[in-house]
């Protein structure tokens, strides 16, 4: 997971590994895992004013926003993780690395651009501004 999502996920309440059980992050209640996302959607709908969006959608958008940031389609498929993709047929046979160092760097960079959206005085610059 990027910094961002870590981040996000250390700042929930329910989040609390120091009780020494597994809490479930995703969870309307705290203690049971999340089974159906229809409820979280339409809250999340609800909060974004519009209901004309599918979960996939956010991996559409992750993956063609790591294609913008030059993350190669194979790390984003196995970001995904999608069996098929990229590399298929007989490559797929033999080819079984995970990208793991890869697909660290990809969240990490698909996490600095979406929080640049969404905060960008939190994202560092490499501008400097000269004078006239």
């Amino acid at each position: 997971m990027s910094d961002q999502a870590i981040e996000i996920i250390n700042g929930l309440h329910r989040f609390k590994p120091e009780l020494g059980r597994p809490d479930f992050v995703f969870s309307f209640k705290g203690d049971v895992a999340v089974s159906e996302f229809a409820y979280a959607k339409h809250n999340v709908a609800k909060d974004m004013g519009t209901a004309d969006w599918r979960h996939h959608d956010l991996r559409r958008t992750a993956t063609t926003g790591m294609a913008r940031l030059g993350i190669p389609p194979h790390v984003a498929d196995r970001v995904l993780n999608h069996t098929s993709g990229t590399i298929s047929g007989v490559a797929a046979v033999y080819n079984h690395f995970q990208y793991l160092d890869e697909r660290r760097d990809a969240l990490a960079a698909w996490g600095r651009f979406v929080e640049g959206l969404v905060r960008p005085e939190a994202v560092e610059r490499n501008v400097v501004v000269m004078r006239a």
